[in-house]
């Protein structure tokens, strides 16, 4: 997390969001995910922690949070949606087909091709999302 980011649970409370236990048990498991879990991998991670949480409290409860600016959810085609904090540094996906790995990466030049792209069609850039699909590369023989 990024120094002086507000955590999940602090824009929860900064916009007026009830907060139950349950609820702060999901925004934890999502503030420390340093992947991108879909609805029934929260789910396991959360009951871990209270057996008490059901799937159905995980989907209302992301969607809620994605509603309320607090949650990206994120599509890579497979069929699930994937969640990330919405307030995360910017950075562009790679899915990787074989696994379902997402991977996070940045790279300066593809920002500044990106600004130049918009430049030259007229545009300033105010934001974009770039996802990259692949598989992995055998090992040469």
């Amino acid at each position: 997390m990024a120094k002086g980011k507000a955590t999940i649970l602090e824009r929860c409370a900064a916009i007026g969001l009830r907060m139950t236990k349950q609820r702060r048990v999901l925004a934890q498991v999502l503030e420390s995910a340093d992947d991108h879990p879909d609805a029934e991998e929260v789910y396991r991670r959360a009951h871990e922690i209270d057996g008490s949480i059901s799937l159905a409290t995980v989907y209302r409860t992301v969607k809620t949070f994605q509603e309320k600016g607090i949650l990206d959810r994120l599509e890579f085609g497979d069929g699930k949606g994937r969640y990330e904090d919405a307030k995360r540094e910017h950075h562009d996906h790679f899915f990787n087909l074989d696994t379902g790995e997402v991977i996070e990466f940045y790279d300066p030049e593809i920002e500044a091709l990106q600004e130049r792209i918009s430049k030259r069609l007229g545009f300033r850039l105010v934001g974009h999302k770039l996802e990259l699909y692949g598989v992995p590369v055998p090992p040469k023989k």
